[in-house]
């Protein structure tokens, strides 16, 4: 099943026989809350749901957006009508970032049918879509999170992924070369990963995916192919999963490093590599 879905496709879904669950998941870093936003116009039938708090736990040693807790994670994807054997849409403003969080985390807790609609928002709105304010009340869906169907990274597994795969880095390249850190204790990236910043995924409108033969040559470049050991990770795990979904796009899997930067040079005993290459 591809990852992502069309707004045209998505209509023609709704209207049918089975419909997705929607998950609203807008999120931007450093704000504005996604909530205000989704009470003053959302896709009909959408639920909200929180990066901050259902998405990802507090803050901590293991990063700026770790793993939720399961338990609470559950009962949120329950209270919004998921079900495990009803799909999934999830999307976001249109950036894709949040929208690939809630994608990548439903994939790897047991979920079989998950996709992003491309182009978030923005794109259904540009298809003509409609936008409603009433907030729906779903009946309780029943999905219980069982994870493990999606590769996990520990830092220590990201470390060793650098030696013998692929591990990109999917922050800004100013940010891996270490020439500027504007949010973690120190700017560069694990040695031996290669710069490949989520900008490279999108189309010209910078929020619709570019189309699978593109991305594949993109990933290829960079060392990334169906046949290697890949993994991503970012600042925090949420732009990484957005990258995760790039690949799957294209076919490659991919493995996540939720902790991402902001847990390994969290750790002063980890090494970094600074400069344009992976060192």
């Amino acid at each position: 099943m591809n990852a992502i879905i069309t707004a045209t496709e998505l209509a023609s879904d709704l209207a049918g026989p089975s419909a997705p669950v929607l998950l609203d998941v807008r999120w931007q870093l450093g704000g504005p809350p996604g909530r205000p936003e989704y009470a003053a116009g959302h896709l009909p039938g959408a639920v909200y749901a929180a990066l901050d708090g259902e998405l990802a736990a507090a803050p901590g040693e293991a990063g700026r957006h770790p793993l939720p807790d399961l338990t609470v994670f559950g009962a949120a994807m329950r209270a919004a009508g998921v079900r495990a054997d009803r799909g999934v849409v999830v999307y976001d403003g249109g950036q894709g970032w949040a929208a690939a969080r809630a994608w990548w985390l439903l994939r790897w807790s047991g979920h079989s049918d998950v996709r992003v609609l491309d182009g978030g928002l923005a794109a259904w709105q540009a298809s003509g879509g409609a936008l409603s304010d009433d907030v729906p009340a779903p009946a309780a869906g029943d999905f219980t999170p069982a994870p493990g169907a999606l590769p996990l990274l520990t830092a220590d597994d990201a470390a060793q992924l650098a030696r013998r795969g692929v591990l990109l880095d999917a922050r800004a390249a100013e940010r891996y070369r270490g020439d500027v850190e504007p949010i973690d204790r120190v700017g560069g990236h694990i040695p031996g990963a290669v710069s490949a910043p989520t900008t490279g995924n999108v189309a010209e409108d910078g929020t619709t995916f570019r189309a699978p033969a593109e991305l594949a040559d993109r990933f290829a470049a960079l060392g990334a192919t169906a046949d290697a050991e890949v993994g991503v990770y970012c600042g925090s795990g949420v732009s990484a999963a957005h990258e995760v979904l790039a690949l799957a796009v294209a076919g490659i899997p991919a493995a996540l490093y939720v902790g991402s930067w902001s847990e390994w040079s969290g750790d002063p005993s980890r090494p970094v590599a600074t400069g344009p290459e992976p060192g």
